[in-house]
């Protein structure tokens, strides 16, 4: 009969029903579509995930995020923290399930015994083994499995925040790779400019000779070449800060032959990226999924405190065997068993549990709260790349236009002064704005990369 009543109580305990509450997802407090207007470009394609192999467009740049996916130490210790994860969940869950214990014992003794005057030597010998369980608790109110539930919910976010970590660091590669690329661009630019003042300093040293130029436009000539020795030693300082930067994310040095070239106009690195209509596609982001299974952790854990107000039944019992000798052990007429249930009520606990359940909640309403800022602040993040990018290829086109205007003008000027027609100051100020256009529009290439690899990872990689 007891026997009986344990088969019945077991499937109560194993899959009972829990005092969780029944859980909503909170709504979105953002606007169900983007922002249109100045400054944001409608999006006319559908969100279509895809993977960021499919969005690097650079082989280069693909095979150095493949080896910071490997060696990176964050992502390393991302995975480490998933590990403990789980197994704090499988830790929790086997409260679901009894353990059963098994145990064998053997004893011999000697003693001596006086009777009626004389002393006798006794010798005593017992054998037995037992398999039981131990204070199973009969999970008749869900605490366990609600506890269970919390763990889960902790493994998951903790799960999403590596996610996180995974989609940050392809982003972090990305920019860092971009950087090193166009800073070469500008060493570039800067040690071209260098080798033009230079023949412009050595036509005036020679017109000076021949008295047919001052030495106030050597002295022009030479700022801009001094400007360029300047620029080039910084952009090599910078080259190299950001190759050390890079291999930081990757984890190894980086052989040569992986390292990017300038940055050219004709061979972007990221793919275009497109949001879609919807916002919807948030709730894809692994910091809004982390944020909703702390939430789902935190309704579980209601469940655990409202459990406690309720007694807890727990069983521990054993069946086994009982010799004096290991030959007659295992006789049908040396069982024995023991069945020792035990019930738990909460009668006076100081105000515990409600402090408890109260506690509870408040952490649910906290990361209600957190859920919904975590929304909110991806909204915004998309929001203000997407209102970078309704005018990047207007930038882009300005930017254009005025080095061609600006390499025309430095053309024109420089003819002019050198047929005697015009002073070298024209010349000068026209070389002085082509450097800076070279310049502007690297930064503004380097702006529009930038802005793709930001909408991979505001979107939640894709």
């Amino acid at each position: 009969m007891r026997l009986r009543c344990l088969a019945l109580l077991m499937p109560m305990a194993l899959f009972g029903c829990t005092l969780a509450p029944t859980y909503e997802r909170p709504a979105a407090p953002v606007p169900s579509t983007w922002p249109q207007g100045t400054g944001h470009t409608p999006s006319v394609q559908a969100f279509v995930p895809t993977t960021w192999e499919a969005l690097v467009l650079d082989a280069d740049l693909r095979s150095v995020i493949t080896l910071a996916l490997a060696n990176n130490r964050d992502l390393r210790k991302a995975a480490a923290n998933i590990e403990s994860a789980r197994a704090q969940y499988r830790l929790q869950r086997s409260e679901l399930w009894p353990h059963l214990n098994a145990s064998a014992n053997a004893s011999r003794s000697r003693t001596q015994v006086e009777t009626l005057g004389q002393k006798q030597t006794v010798y005593s010998k017992s054998v037995s083994a037992s398999v039981g369980l131990s204070a199973y608790e009969l999970d008749l109110f869900g605490r366990v499995r609600s506890l269970s539930e919390s763990a889960q919910q902790s493994l998951l976010a903790t799960e999403e925040a590596s996610r996180a970590t995974y989609i940050s660091l392809i982003a972090e590669t990305a920019n860092a790779y971009l950087t090193l690329a166009s800073d070469r661009a500008q060493l570039r630019i800067s040690e071209e400019t260098l080798e033009s003042a230079g023949r412009t300093v050595n036509l005036i040293q020679g017109r000076l000779s021949a008295g047919i130029a001052s030495r106030v436009d050597l002295r022009q000539a030479q700022t801009i070449y001094e400007q360029a020795r300047a620029d080039i030693a910084n952009y090599q300082t910078l080259v190299a800060q950001d190759r050390n930067a890079l291999e930081l994310l990757v984890g190894q040095t980086l052989d040569d032959a992986v390292l990017p070239q300038p940055l050219e106009a004709d061979k972007p690195l990221f793919a275009e990226v497109s949001p879609g209509l919807s916002s919807d596609v948030l709730l894809r982001r692994p910091d809004v999924l982390q944020a909703e299974h702390n939430l789902l952790a935190a309704n579980a854990n209601i469940g655990a405190a409202r459990a406690a107000f309720f007694p807890q039944l727990s069983l521990t019992s054993s069946v086994g065997l009982s010799s004096n000798g290991l030959s007659s052990l295992f006789s049908s007429a040396n069982k024995v068993w023991s069945f020792m249930p035990s019930v738990g009520i909460p009668i006076f606990t100081g105000g515990a549990n409600t402090a408890n359940l109260n506690y509870s909640k408040a952490q649910r309403d906290y990361y209600v709260a957190d859920y919904e800022q975590s929304i909110q602040t991806a909204f915004r993040e998309v929001a203000d790349a997407l209102a970078r990018r309704g005018t990047l290829e207007e930038r882009l086109s300005a930017q254009t236009a005025l080095l061609e205007a600006a390499s025309e003008s430095y053309q024109l000027s420089d003819a002019r002064y050198r047929r005697g027609i015009d002073t070298f100051l024209n010349a000068l100020d026209a070389q002085r704005t082509l450097y800076s256009a070279q310049k502007s529009l690297v930064n503004a290439r380097q702006i529009a990369e930038e802005n793709r690899i930001e909408l991979y990872r505001v979107l939640g990689g894709i």
